[in-house]
């Protein structure tokens, strides 16, 4: 009957209402107030492009992009290599790897703030726990990490990294565990290592996963709000304010909701830029079984 034919049409009509209602509503509607200077108080003024000429003028945002970059240039590496040396590790089918898995999955459903407030003591310049171990052992003026311009965006990229290590190894672990057994068994009858397996199996057919790894870790690093929020609010200075707690910033505490919405088309852009180019090069050392 005629009816059938809707009946799929049914199934996914809840998913596509909150595509439009809770993603790209509100992209449509960030791309209007962009071109506004919309306060959040009264009505908004259309302004044009004024919005995006000045923040393409002010080397204060050139800075924090530059900030934002650094992060995922720390991020994404520590986020692709790491959880696949865990991954590979997890893999071996030792005993108590249920126990690891578990363990290492545990940062990811923690509360990001209970994490960041955690790793801010361990991090703390007086009483923190790292320093004090560093005194122990005989180091007389160890870093102020969270309030050193030098170390706080490290040092934050690092903790949100360890948190969402254990997500991304769990994926790493489904694209091991989709490799043929009978490869290892065939490469090791002509006599390969254990090195020589992980360099001439595993990594070429490791890239598709480790592709979409790139990509999702790539998207993540650029949605660091709670971490920095929770650890540094930006400090010093704006040492480690990255593009989205910048947002932040012009939104809820400026109240300048037009300038916000035109840096976060601005991210989008960057994002997606950064996103075209590793769709691009992806032939080159992305491996496609056929």
């Amino acid at each position: 009957m005629k009816y059938k034919l809707y009946v799929p049409y049914l199934f996914i009509l809840l998913a596509m209402i909150g595509l439009f209602v809770f993603r790209l509503g509100p992209l449509f509607f960030a791309g209007v107030m962009s071109v506004t200077d919309w306060s959040m108080f009264g009505n908004p003024g259309f302004v044009g492009l004024e919005n995006y000429i000045d923040f393409l003028g002010d080397s204060t945002f050139w800075k924090i992009v530059g900030h934002t970059l650094l992060f995922s240039l720390i991020f994404v590496p520590t986020i692709a290599f790491g959880s696949l040396i865990l991954a590979v590790l997890l893999n071996q089918g030792v005993k108590g790897t249920t126990a690891f898995r578990a363990m290492y999955f545990a940062p990811v459903i923690t509360s990001t703030v209970a994490v960041g407030i955690v790793w801010r003591w361990i991090f703390g310049a007086d009483v923190g726990m790292l320093n004090f171990l560093l005194r122990s052992v005989g180091v007389e003026s160890p870093p102020s990490w969270l309030s050193d311009r030098q170390f706080s965006l490290f040092v934050v990229a690092f903790v949100f990294a360890w948190k969402r290590l254990g997500y991304y190894m769990v994926i790493y672990l489904a694209g091991l565990q989709d490799i043929p057994k009978t490869l290892y068994e065939a490469a090791r009858i002509d006599g390969a290592g254990n090195f020589g397996l992980f360099r001439r199996i595993t990594i070429p057919l490791i890239t598709p996963t480790m592709f979409f790894i790139t990509i999702m870790a790539l998207v993540d690093s650029f949605k660091n709000f709670d971490i920095i929020y929770t650890m540094t609010r930006g400090g010093p200075g704006r040492a480690s304010t990255t593009m989205a707690y910048y947002i932040y910033q012009h939104a809820f505490e400026l109240f300048e909701m037009g300038a916000a919405s035109s840096l976060s088309m601005l991210l989008l852009l960057l994002v997606g830029g950064i996103a075209v180019l590793n769709f691009y090069y992806k032939s080159r050392w992305v491996e496609t079984q056929g």
